[in-house]
């Protein structure tokens, strides 16, 4: 009888070098857009900012970061990739930079923007790495240590960051974001080769042709819709969550990190093994179990009433447990879309698309969510959960179709002996 069985290739020592670089920039980039969570209670009371005021402050990264992916989408494969990470990561330590000399609500506007616009290009960039420098029966993993970086945000990322707020003021938490990035910079110059295989495979079309190429595939469109309704979620939940549990929860600022350390704990433990997992089952299956657990977490806790510390921080864990298991088997099935020659491109307007949709999704939940004094409880938070539920069912859909496409590209190429 034949054996069925998937050879899961080791990885090379250089590998190993990438996936510990990428990791890393994934943590302050995704800290920076994170931390502003946590400090929202803070922020709202210092900058004297409505929910819709910072609903806006949150989006502001997300819509330029959306609007600069698809501007830098069309030369995403005309340059050799490292060097585009090189040149947007700096622009993002400078934008964090000035999210730490803000002063008012205004000035944290326009940072935020500064930081998204280049902040929104690293993510695509780092997947489409990840896809040229590995194949896809190792990407599971890969995307498992990179989503790792989640999870280290939350058990030393923001709690050291509110340590920083609570003892020398918000503005320190960036100025350690900045530093941290500046470091790893120096790393990404050092011990990264440069990344032009896929300079091979270009046309002589230009960059807008080939963005327009790339965005008017049918097949395309289906993993950008998907992706784009898969971030919705987590831009109407996350914004306003330390606000909920201080003036709807009674948990106080000095236990805030206490939270966020335990829940990023339950994530950095489950991250590995749904990152094996999905080199080893069907991904669609792993992404729908972690859909239903994260429709009914998110029911449960967008209608909690004020409960003891461990017993949110319970819910805390499972909830992001559920979430980030959706996370690694839809992101490695959406790599498996794009031709090499477009990877890049696709990977940018994905990106952008998201970062978009969490955009609408942070203003909408600002709207929906009222705080009729800076102490009293947030109002209509329930609303939110049933909004998430609902778009949380029809990402199941849309990722079945991708499933579906990235299981015909996959037999075409056996076909073919690829």
């Amino acid at each position: 009888m034949e054996k069925t069985t998937i050879d899961v290739p080791v990885f090379t020592l250089h590998q190993k070098i990438i996936i510990a670089i990428l990791a890393l920039l994934q943590f302050t980039v995704i800290l920076d857009f994170m931390v502003i969570s946590p400090l929202g209670d803070i922020l709202m009371k210092t900058l004297d900012m409505t929910t819709s005021n910072f609903g806006f402050a949150v989006s502001a990264y997300a819509f330029s970061a959306g609007i600069s992916g698809l501007l830098a989408a069309g030369f995403a494969d005309k340059f050799d990739r490292k060097k585009l990470l090189i040149f947007f990561y700096t622009g993002f330590i400078i934008g964090t930079v000035f999210c730490a000399l803000s002063s008012s609500y205004l000035m944290l506007l326009m940072a935020r923007i500064v930081t998204g616009l280049f902040g929104g290009v690293i993510g695509s960039v780092s997947l489409a790495i990840v896809t040229d420098l590995f194949v896809i029966q190792q990407r599971g993993r890969v995307m498992g240590f990179i989503q790792m970086a989640f999870a280290t945000s939350q058990i030393l990322g923001i709690p050291v960051g509110l340590y920083f707020a609570n003892n020398w003021g918000w503005h320190s938490a960036f100025l350690m974001i900045a530093v941290l990035a500046a470091l790893i910079l120096i790393a990404i110059i050092t011990q990264m080769q440069p990344i032009v295989k896929h300079l091979e495979l270009q046309s002589d079309k230009s960059p807008f042709l080939h963005l327009w190429h790339t965005l008017s595939n049918k097949q395309y469109q289906v993993g950008f819709t998907a992706i784009a309704f898969l971030s919705v979620g987590g831009f109407m939940l996350q914004p306003f969550g330390s606000a909920f549990l201080v003036n709807n929860i009674h948990i106080s600022h000095i236990q805030l990190p206490m939270v966020f350390f335990f829940t990023g704990l339950s994530v950095l433990f489950i991250m590995p093994l749904v990152g094996r997992l999905s080199d080893k089952i069907s991904k669609f299956k792993l992404f729908t179990a972690g859909s239903v657990i994260s429709i009914v977490m998110v029911l449960i806790y967008t209608n909690l009433d004020p409960i003891p510390l461990w017993e949110i921080v319970v819910i805390n864990m499972i909830l992001f447990m559920g979430i980030m298991s959706r996370m690694i088997p839809a992101t490695t099935l959406n790599t498996a879309i794009p031709e090499m020659k477009d990877r890049g491109a696709y990977m940018s307007i994905t990106s952008s698309l998201q970062q978009i949709a969490g955009g609408i999704a942070a203003v909408c939940a600002g709207f929906i969510v009222h705080q009729e004094t800076k102490t009293s409880p947030l109002e209509n938070y329930n609303i939110l959960g049933y909004v998430i539920a609902v778009v949380t069912f029809c990402t199941i859909l849309l990722i079945w179709r991708v499933n579906q496409l990235a299981k015909s590209k996959e037999a075409l190429a056996k076909s073919k002996g690829l």
